[in-house]
C-alpha cells in the first residue's frame, strides 16, 4: 500500500521530530532515518544557521512539514506574510505535504502560541473548513489537519471532537494528521471511549499519524511529549493503522529529550505495527488486537 492523495502517496515509513540536541550525533553519525518531521516556524526566515542546518538535513534526509500557529479556527484570516514565508519554505524542504493544528489560538494579530480547542460548532465548522481549504489552495501541496489534546470543553458544542473533524476534513477536503496520543488524553479528561473517535476518523483522509507520550496527574493527563509511549496509546496506534493502512509515523518527544538513539529507538517500536499489517491479512490483525498488546520490536 502506497498511502493516499492527502500525503501525496507517500508511505514514508517511521520518522521523529528534528529537535537541536540530536544535531551533533545526525551530523556525525548520519543514522539511517526515515524522514524527520521539522516545525515549520523554527526556519520561517531569511538566513542563517537555522536554515544552514536545514539544508544539511535536506542533503540526505527527506523531511515533512510540520506547522504550530496556522490557527484554523481563529475567526481572524491568516496573516498573508506568514503564508508568503511558508510557501517560500514549502518550496525549499519539498515537504510533499503539511501538517498543523485544528484549534484557534489568534485575536487581531496577536497570537497565544497555544493550541486552544475550538466549540464544536456548525459556525466554527464553516469558518475553519473555508480556511483550510484557502491555505490548500494557496500553498499547493496536500494540508492535514491534527487533531489536539483539551483539557476544557465548550457547553454550546453541537457534536462529538470527531464529528467536528470529520465535518471540517469533508468540506475542505483535506487530510487528517491522526494524533493518538492527543484522543487518549482527551478521552481521559472528558471521558469518552478513545476507539469510538479512531473507528469514526475516515480511514482514506489519514495522511500521517502521531504517538507520542504524556503525563499524568491526580485529575487530568497532560499531553507533555516528554515520557515513552503507553500501551493504551500503542493499542488505538494498532487499531489505526488496522483501519488506515501503512501511515506515516512519527514520534513526538519535545522536553526531557532523552540521546537520539533512545527516542529513535521508541519510534521504531511502531514498525511492529506495520509490519505485521503489511504482512498479513486484517483477520489476523483484528485477531491480535482483540488479544494481549503487542510486544514492541528490539
Amino acid at each position: 500500500m502506497s498511502g493516499n492523495r492527502f500525503n501525496a502517496f507517500q508511505n514514508h515509513g517511521v520518522g521523529i521530530g528534528l529537535r537541536i540536541p540530536h544535531y551533533q550525533h545526525i551530523f556525525s553519525r548520519k543514522p539511517v532515518v526515515d524522514w524527520f518531521e521539522i516545525i515549520s516556524e523554527n526556519f520561517m526566515i531569511d538566513g542563517g544557521r537555522p536554515l544552514a542546518m536545514l539544508d544539511q538535513i535536506l542533503e540526505r534526509y527527506r523531511v515533512v512539514q510540520h506547522g504550530v500557529s496556522m490557527y484554523f479556527g481563529s475567526v481572524t484570516e491568516p496573516d498573508p506574510e506568514h503564508l508568503k514565508r511558508l510557501k517560500t519554505l514549502v518550496r525549499r524542504t519539498g515537504t510533499p505535504w503539511l501538517s498543523d493544528h485544528l484549534c484557534w489560538g489568534s485575536v487581531d494579530g496577536t497570537y497565544t502560541h497555544d493550541l486552544l480547542p475550538l466549540p464544536y460548532t456548525w459556525e466554527a465548522v464553516a469558518r475553519t473548513a473555508d480556511r483550510v481549504r484557502m491555505v490548500q489552495d494557496y500553498l499547493e501541496i496536500p494540508v492535514a489537519v491534527e487533531n489536539v489534546s483539551s483539557y476544557a470543553a465548550f457547553t454550546d458544542s453541537q457534536m462529538t471532537e470527531w464529528e467536528f473533524l470529520n465535518e471540517v476534513v469533508e468540506r475542505a477536503d483535506c487530510g487528517i494528521l491522526l494524533d493518538v496520543n492527543n484522543i487518549y488524553v482527551s478521552s481521559v479528561n472528558h471521558e469518552f471511549d478513545p476507539m469510538d473517535y479512531v473507528i469514526a476518523v475516515p480511514a482514506h483522509r489519514v495522511a500521517q499519524i502521531h504517538i507520542a507520550g504524556h503525563s499524568k496527574y491526580e485529575k487530568y493527563i497532560l499531553d507533555t511529549h516528554d515520557h515513552p509511549v503507553i500501551d493504551p496509546v500503542w493499542d488505538l496506534y494498532a487499531r489505526a493503522i488496522e483501519r488506515c493502512g501503512p501511515t506515516p509515523t512519527l514520534l513526538e518527544w519535545d522536553d526531557h529529550i532523552p540521546s537520539f538513539d533512545e527516542v529513535h529507538s521508541e519510534a521504531l517500536k511502531a514498525n511492529r505495527y506495520l509490519k505485521m499489517y503489511s504482512d498479513s491479512s486484517s483477520s489476523v490483525v483484528q485477531a491480535s488486537l482483540e488479544g494481549e498488546l503487542l510486544e514492541p520490536a528490539q
